[in-house]
């Protein structure tokens, strides 16, 4: 389905019969949400039903692991990320998949790839299948976002979607799969509006539950950051990690370079294969922290595309962490269908592997597949203590807190020290830090920024007032529609790609947003 409404604003709305008889029939069960509502994703409107659900503290993996720790050297753990933006660049302006616009546009640069893509998107609801019935013991991390699943859903591209529910939803392939939650349209965290990273997770994790229901998404504990960009700012990565844990996340996926130890030094080697805890402390000298794997080397799509997380740990073995002897895990994330190697080499390499991790017999000992959370699973019941973690922070932290004390701490102070900084230390940042340091989403783009900032401003200062007397207010038309176009502002991709027409897909997406909240 082809959201048509935000076409023009003005135009195509639903009247307020219609509105108020669809809403009526809205079930409080989630078990029967739907993922249209009122024309629009269904991103917003059962927030206080979802967080009962995703706070549960119940074992995912533990239960129906064929693994144990006693017979693992070591473990390897691959994610795939994918992501497509939503763009107004239908026939008539609608929102509409980039992915959908490739399939209309096949001249247009590498768009002749989109049938590719979309086979990529869903193809691990074939392979995982079939290396389960030849005797395999695969593993696979999936991180979708918000966007390209609304995406899929709007091209009617049932067959993927059918491939993502049977290994999602068929209890024979849960063992094997872990989905990952992100930021619905793919927003980096440490140039979000603050108040709106919670809505980013939010909006995700009812989407998702609307797509492959409640109890898939109550096995969702591990989140995989948009860009692996993680904020260093104190107060975004504490709002930040907060949030996670408020919408029930166990764990964090990290880039290696993106953090440091407490003194400011890199990961130490082995360290880099162990669950670390990631510190934050915000400016009134508060902290909270969050379980965090880290995700080991740079960006290159072989390293997965080629299976080299499996050959990496083969060389590694168990390691003390407190009282317990346990295997290292190295963790890598690619994308899932970008670039010639995850399209053509990955579906050989990752079937050879498997086999060979077969013939050998050793599909449950020696160097074996895990997922995030069922390795965290594994080691905290064989003993291992979070509160034993290595401890580390976000990159260029310590040299804030070397002249700021945890106790002294107050945002003034804070605040001053960073300027400080800035101006005497031409390497100190609080950009945050990503995948490459090639790249950023902020140096240049201040036409896409200002507006961000500003339409996010002008929907709060709307709706937090309402929502504070009413919280049902998410429920409605007009909010869901403001909150819709607010998220997909956010989205890296009109920042990545430079500018021209991406940052005018973003002008567009603000004057649509604006017009909604000041109508």
């Amino acid at each position: 389905m082809i959201c048509h409404r935000l076409r023009v604003i003005g135009k195509e709305r639903l009247s307020l019969r219609n509105y108020e008889e669809e809403l009526m029939t809205i079930t409080t069960d989630l078990r029967a949400l739907n993922p249209i509502k009122l024309g629009l994703p269904n991103i917003c409107g059962w927030e206080a039903e979802i967080a009962s659900i995703v706070q549960s503290t119940d074992p995912v993996f533990l239960p129906t692991t064929n693994l144990s720790l006693e017979s693992i050297s070591a473990g390897f753990a691959c994610a795939l990320h994918m992501h497509q933006p939503t763009i107004p660049a239908g026939a008539n302006g609608e929102l509409i998949s980039n992915l959908q616009h490739m399939f209309e546009h096949p001249n247009d640069g590498d768009n002749h790839n989109a049938g590719v893509f979309a086979w990529c998107y869903g193809r691990m609801g074939e392979f995982i299948p079939d290396l389960v019935a030849q005797g395999c013991n695969p593993r696979i991390m999936l991180d979708y976002s918000g966007n390209l699943l609304w995406g899929l859903q709007q091209m009617g591209r049932e067959d993927v979607l059918n491939h993502l529910k049977r290994i999602t939803c068929d209890a024979q392939y849960q063992p094997y799969v872990e989905w990952l939650g992100t930021m619905w349209s793919h927003a980096v965290v440490p140039s979000t509006p603050i108040p709106d990273i919670k809505l980013q997770i939010q909006a995700w994790q009812q989407y998702f539950a609307s797509l492959f229901g409640v109890d898939a998404l109550k096995r969702v504990k591990g989140f995989s950051p948009p860009e692996m960009h993680l904020p260093n700012h104190p107060d975004t990565l504490f709002q930040y990690i907060k949030a996670l844990k408020e919408c029930g996340y166990r764990w964090l996926m990290v880039q290696e370079h993106s953090v440091e130890r407490l003194d400011g030094s890199q990961l130490h080697h082995e360290q880099k294969y162990i669950p670390n805890r990631l510190v934050a402390r915000n400016s009134n000298g508060e902290t909270i922290s969050i379980t965090a794997l880290i995700k080991t080397q740079g960006s290159d799509t072989k390293l997965v595309a080629q299976m080299q997380p499996y050959f990496e740990a083969k060389g590694l073995g168990k390691q003390q962490l407190g009282s317990v002897s346990i295997p290292p895990l190295v963790t890598q994330i690619a994308d899932g269908e970008n670039g010639g190697v995850m399209m053509n080499e990955y579906p050989r390499d990752l079937v050879r592997v498997y086999h060979e991790i077969r013939d050998r017999g050793e599909n449950h000992s020696g160097t074996v597949a895990m997922n995030g959370t069922e390795y965290l699973e594994l080691i905290e019941a064989a003993g291992a203590m979070p509160d034993e973690y290595p401890t580390i922070q976000a990159v260029q932290q310590h040299k804030i807190w070397q002249q700021v004390a945890a106790d002294q701490a107050i945002p003034e102070k804070v605040e001053e020290v960073i300027a400080t900084l800035k101006s005497s230390d031409d390497r100190f940042h609080m950009d945050g830090a990503s995948w490459t340091d090639d790249l950023s989403w902020v140096k240049g783009y201040e036409n896409v920024l200002e507006p961000m900032n500003r339409l996010s401003a002008k929907f709060h200062q709307k709706y937090d007032s309402l929502l504070s007397s009413n919280p049902s207010v998410t429920q409605q038309a007009d909010y869901q529609e403001a909150l819709l176009c607010n998220l997909l502002l956010q989205t890296s991709c009109f920042r990545y790609w430079g500018q021209g027409a991406w940052t005018d897909y973003a002008r567009e997406l603000y004057r649509r947003g604006e017009a909604l909240i000041e109508s």
